[in-house]
């Protein structure tokens, strides 16, 4: 097959805004850390510690209402549109649910930090942190679901907007409330967490004000979606629940990975804080991408056009490796400056860039193999594969965290030891999506009639 152009114009026009989208929101959280990194190398380890674990308690619900994407794209390629925001209604009846399970999930890891080996400055920090952001949660959900609205009908400027307005606010927000500017008393490593709850809520405010536009709200019957829809929400369930559990499992394991490599030390800690700090600039973006093939995937199985989606796969490898194989040149390239931007003033750097360096290495090696896993994921996400990647998905994580355990714990090999064990892991991830986008089994006919079924 040669090169689809106008497939890969048209991927392109809609993953850019969500790619500027979720590159803001890594902006957001780089910013974050590069402010707690001038207060302490222990700042920015319970930053990574605390911000990780309170993902790992939202993502399970994130990755159900994420899963609204898709089904509006579905809905949207059938051209029934009164039913595109009826997806939204349900998930936002979803995150009022979730968020009282957010706090019953938020205190067993609370004791996590100490029981892997934290040291108790880093506990201290680590701890109100990730209750500042459950208190959150419900914010950081409907967001979701918004988002996952208009990225499903092809508004992804929409997303851009909110979200590069939201961090807009958040960076210099945080800064006041981190550092105590303007009158306000400094509150640190909680600042952090407050601002990008309040960045959270105007994202909210500035999606309505699309949502409730009196064009929009007219062609999608908006004012007639604000009721409980039981076929929906049963899809909802149905397709969105292996797509959270895939990520809670994934987060999971990988939030404990990251538990015990920290359990190294504190520039040990500091390292893969940083490291994962220019990870970052690479997947989150990169999910950008995943997002918009799943609208694309979505919309052709809405339609019944399975047809276009060799094409939308071959644009997404042609965009997704040509950035993340740009980065990883970078990566490697300058990996020691790229370090030394988050140098504590008056702090030896030494033992954090011994250990960091080579894992910068390793960093590079896998971010070719994630925008693999990205590109594969949103397609087969978007055609309701969902069950298919959390079995592949859960099995894939749960062995790599029983080899990290008899790494770190067990065998007692260093650090080095157990990054390139996680590197391994996701390149057999790429390499076992590749083998299914390959296959014909996920859009076999008989199988999307069963997906598009309520």
């Amino acid at each position: 097959m040669g090169l689809p152009t106008k497939t890969l114009n048209e991927l392109f026009r809609l993953a850019l805004p969500m790619v500027v989208s979720q590159g803001a929101l890594a902006l957001m959280f780089f910013a974050d850390r590069f402010f707690l990194s001038r207060i302490s190398s222990v700042h920015m380890a319970a930053a990574l510690g605390g911000g990780v674990s309170f993902w790992v308690c939202l993502c399970f619900f994130n990755g159900i209402a994420a899963y609204g994407n898709a089904l509006v794209a579905q809905y949207y390629g059938r051209r029934e549109m009164p039913r595109c925001p009826r997806v939204v209604t349900q998930g936002v009846i979803l995150a009022v649910f979730a968020q009282p399970l957010l706090w019953l999930l938020a205190w067993p890891a609370l004791n996590a930090f100490e029981w892997m080996g934290h040291a108790p400055e880093q506990v201290a920090l680590e701890r109100p942190y990730l209750m500042t952001l459950i208190g959150g949660g419900l914010l950081f959900l409907i967001k979701t679901v918004f988002a996952s609205y208009f990225s499903g009908v092809g508004r992804t400027r929409v997303v851009m907007i909110a979200d590069v307005i939201g961090v807009l606010l958040n960076i210099p927000l945080s800064y006041v409330l981190i550092f105590g500017k303007l009158g306000f008393p400094a509150l640190g490593i909680v600042g952090a967490a407050l601002g990008t709850i309040i960045a959270a809520a105007l994202t909210i405010g500035v999606y309505l004000v699309f949502y409730l536009n009196p064009i929009h709200a007219k062609r999608f019957s908006v004012h007639d979606s604000l009721v409980y829809v039981p076929g929906i929400m049963r899809r909802y369930l149905r397709l969105g629940l292996p797509s959270g559990l895939e990520v809670f499992i994934g987060m999971g394991t990988f939030n404990v990975f990251l538990l015990l490599f920290q359990s190294y030390g504190v520039a040990e800690g500091a390292a893969m804080a940083i490291v994962f700090n220019w990870d970052m600039l690479s997947f989150v973006p990169l999910m950008g991408l995943n997002i918009a093939l799943m609208s694309m995937t979505g919309r052709a199985v809405g339609a019944n056009e399975m047809s276009r989606t060799n094409q939308v796969i071959v644009a997404g490898f042609v965009l997704g490796v040509s950035y993340s194989g740009v980065l990883a040149i970078a990566f490697v390239t300058f990996r020691e400056s790229l370090l030394q931007v988050f140098a504590t003033p008056g702090e030896d750097f030494t033992p954090i860039l011994l250990i960091g360096a080579p894992m910068m290495i390793g960093m590079a090696t896998y971010v070719v193999a994630d925008s693999l896993i990205l590109v594969c994921s949103g397609v087969l996400r978007g055609a309701g594969d969902t069950r298919w990647l959390m079995n592949t998905s859960v099995i894939i994580h749960i062995v790599m965290l029983a080899i990290q355990i008899l790494v770190i714990l067990v065998w007692q090999l260093g650090p080095l030891t157990s990054w390139w064990v996680f590197v391994a892991t996701l390149l057999s991830q790429a390499i076992t999506y590749l083998l299914r986008v390959k296959g014909s089994r996920w859009r076999a006919p008989e199988r999307l009639r069963a997906v598009m079924m309520e």
